[in-house]
């Protein structure tokens, strides 16, 4: 039976992935990779020149699933809802309670190789910048439709405003990791969701249900 090239490949970018997550790219060498996919050298740089290429793999596989949560999400959000400022709650809602935010070791790729600069992974910011463009120029479209119909209850930059999910989820990360609180990315990013929903929603402030 002829050998699954593409699950070698996978298993690889898996393992990488999860190592670099736990403990840094820089902190991940080939022997670790190598010996938690149960493969040997020839067989890695059959599908990789480098362990540079093998940062450059994981963070374009990484950017790709993360632009895709994000319109699988706003989708869900569209589907739900046909009021914008409904989507945007619908959508903080549905990425808070993303199973993979709900760990004792919360991580975002992008944080590793931002701040390992050094690495030497070709394109490592532009990949990361695409992604950050992405979302913030689905918020921004999504907040203009807001304020159509529901004027801010202060000014607000709406440019800044769109990175607040970005930011937040981001920042808890960081903080989730060392407090080892499975719980604390979903708590920040459902207190952005509670913020939206008063600076917009015209019975907030009544405590009326939106």
């Amino acid at each position: 039976m002829p050998r699954n090239g593409t699950a070698t490949r996978e298993r690889i970018l898996d393992v990488a992935t999860d190592l670099a997550l736990d403990r840094g790219f820089a902190g991940t060498s080939l022997d670790d990779v190598l010996g938690e996919a149960g493969v040997t050298k020839g067989a890695f740089y059959h599908y990789f020149e480098s362990k540079a290429d093998l940062g450059r793999a994981i963070l374009d596989r990484y950017a790709t699933a993360d632009l895709e949560t994000l319109d699988r999400l706003w989708n869900q959000a569209e589907r739900l809802s046909r009021d914008p400022l409904q989507q945007v709650l619908l959508f903080v809602g549905l990425f808070a309670d993303l199973p993979e935010l709900a760990t004792e070791d919360p991580g975002c790729l992008y944080a590793t190789f931002i701040y390992e600069r050094q690495l030497g992974v070709d394109g490592a910011n532009d990949v990361i910048q695409a992604s950050v463009l992405a979302w913030r120029a689905r918020f921004r479209a999504k907040l203009g439709e807001v304020v159509a119909r529901y004027p801010p209850r202060i000014d607000v930059d709406l440019d800044a405003l769109s990175d607040l999910v970005f930011s937040t989820s981001e920042g808890a990360y960081v903080v989730g990791r060392a407090t080892r609180d499975p719980a604390l990315v979903r708590g920040q990013l459902m207190q952005v969701r509670a913020y939206l929903e008063l600076l917009f929603s015209p019975d907030a402030a009544r405590g009326t249900p939106a």
